[in-house]
């Protein structure tokens, strides 16, 4: 076998542990939203009508995404936030239920957060699961 083999199948090793640890860390629907691209039911969410400061990190790998300071109350029944870290967030095309959207996820661990639509302030607004979220007070 070589090192390249070797490396790969290492890798896989790692990822399915990791994985396996975080299944075990996640709520069934924290599991559901982050790794199955599922989504929380409206209004149910810990963050839709929170208002504190600090910023939201991924549930899943601790980046960080949002700030507080970008949070509004857009009544769509999940936590909205019209600006996002750009570098933390990646965003690509979702076709999925019969619809086109914008598809958000962590750019570091790939775990789905939501969708962004183009009816924010300013033209943006990132509809996040508040499952996917962990908040850090500034304090």
């Amino acid at each position: 076998m070589s090192n390249t083999e070797d490396n790969t199948k290492s890798s896989q090793k790692e990822n399915t542990i990791s994985r396996a640890k975080l299944k075990k860390q996640l709520s069934p629907l924290a599991w559901k939203v982050t790794q199955e691209h599922g989504t929380e039911p409206p209004y149910s969410g810990e963050f839709n009508d929170f208002d504190q400061p600090g910023q939201y990190e991924c549930i899943c790998c601790g980046s960080h995404l949002f700030t507080s300071e970008h949070k509004f109350n857009s009544q769509c029944g999940w936590p909205a936030f019209y600006k996002g870290l750009e570098d933390n967030i990646k965003e690509s095309m979702d076709y999925s239920h019969g619809m086109t959207r914008i598809e958000v996820t962590c750019s570091n661990c790939g775990s789905h957060l939501g969708h962004k639509f183009a009816d924010g302030p300013y033209g943006t607004r990132y509809c996040i699961n508040s499952v996917a979220l962990e908040f850090k007070s500034f304090d």
